[in-house]
């Protein structure tokens, strides 16, 4: 009785502890769930029953992918545990080798995941060309159309994808034509395997690493990135975000913001100053569009010095 109530007063104490188990309890749960699927269908259907050494594996894939994901992007709901055991079953996708992604509480496939589904289903070969009519390589627009071509099918299955400078990160910034690319590809992959899932490179702003670098200090005393490691939007791709929203030009938004911040690199400017930027610039292009217009329109041209 004594070492009862103590291992419950250790627990207790120790809330990570407890954490710990009721993590490991939800994932073990998960397991039978799926294990009983597996089990129930290969008796419904007999032609296509697999060897019970691959249910297994299937279960340590689920195991990994869940400790994983908790590494990475800290304890998950019961919900998206469910979701990427549904996601492990169906698609046989590893959290591991990069083939998804968890932002604000949604699971989205890569571009890596989507090739490993393509070849793990023997996929004849995929075709992508320019669309040159779509096409503005003076403000780096590009389209692309992707063919995706399945094994023993004769039909095709199509997919667009397009980029310029105000739908991808400045962290992509020049590379506008093969995220188009991607993108097409992407979305014809997701046609011909039925993947309703959306890939993470046809988000618009999506830049963040699995593990965000640490803030570097600069001169001014604040952090060089004004992006943020709790797994919300960065601060650049909610800029991003108001430019395509609004149809504004990126290259005078980012001289305002400088001017505003008061910084010769948007980059280096505060946390405090970009946020205020951005709410500034959303509450501008709302209320009266036209005057903000032509205050971006006054950073089209050089300021002349004064003599």
């Amino acid at each position: 009785m004594d070492a009862e109530s103590s291992a419950i007063a250790a627990t207790t104490q120790n809330p990570s502890a407890q954490k710990k188990e009721e993590f490991e309890g939800t994932v073990g749960s998960l397991e039978l769930i799926f294990m009983h699927a597996s089990h129930r269908s290969s008796i419904q259907i007999r032609k296509s029953r697999q060897p019970s050494s691959r249910r297994f594996s299937a279960a340590a894939l689920l195991r990994s992918n869940a400790r994983c994901a908790q590494s990475v992007w800290g304890t998950l709901s019961r919900q998206s545990l469910r979701r990427l055991a549904e996601l492990t079953e169906t698609y046989r996708l590893s959290v591991n080798a990069g083939h998804l992604q968890f932002l604000d509480g949604r699971w989205y496939i890569t571009h890596s995941g989507l090739l490993s589904v393509a070849q793990r289903n023997r996929c004849a070969g995929i075709r992508t060309i320019v669309e040159k009519q779509l096409c503005d390589p003076g403000i780096k627009r590009w389209v692309f159309k992707a063919t995706v071509y399945k094994s023993g099918s004769k039909n095709a299955f199509v997919g667009y994808g397009d980029a310029d400078p105000s739908n991808t990160s400045f962290l992509v910034r020049g590379a506008e034509m093969r995220v188009a690319e991607t993108r097409a590809v992407n979305r014809a992959l997701r046609k011909a395997y039925g993947i309703g899932l959306c890939s993470v490179e046809e988000l618009g702003s999506y830049s963040a690493p699995l593990k965000p670098p640490p803030d570097m200090p600069h001169p001014n005393g604040h952090t060089g990135t004004n992006g943020s490691s709790t797994g919300q939007p960065r601060l650049r791709d909610q800029l991003c975000l108001l430019i395509r929203q609004h149809n504004l030009d990126p290259t005078l938004v980012k001289a305002y913001a400088t001017d505003f911040c008061d910084t010769a690199t948007l980059k280096n400017a505060s946390r405090d100053r970009v946020e205020a930027f951005i709410t500034q610039l959303a509450t501008a292009a709302k209320k009266d569009r036209d005057t903000l217009l032509c205050k971006l329109n006054s950073y089209a041209h050089p300021k002349e010095a004064n003599p």
